[in-house]
């Protein structure tokens, strides 16, 4: 498709789902049909219409994942507590 032109909501929202759902540059522009190279052309001329809104997101995002971090580890330590006594209760004579 080479010379071929798309439309402004068409670029934001291939750009919208690298920046905000995550995909790879590589994977939205086989899934659209387009080169990697229209895209990553894309998100630097739409980079500044709404950084606060996504590093605010992103923020937010990294402090859950800290959070969720911190009780997945406590969880983790509470099971390995909980093997180890259940481990030597089971070893006591009775």
């Amino acid at each position: 498709m080479k010379g071929m032109r798309y439309p402004d909501e068409f670029k934001s929202e291939a750009v919208r789902q690298i920046t905000e759902r995550g995909y790879s540059v590589a994977d939205v522009a086989k899934n659209l049909g387009i080169s990697t190279k229209s895209l990553y052309k894309w998100r630097q001329e739409l980079a500044g219409h709404n950084p606060p809104k996504m590093s605010a997101d992103i923020n937010a995002l990294r402090q859950e994942v800290s959070r969720l971090n911190a009780a997945l580890r406590r969880a983790t330590e509470e099971r390995d507590i909980l093997k180890k006594a259940a481990v030597y209760f089971a070893s006591q004579p009775e």
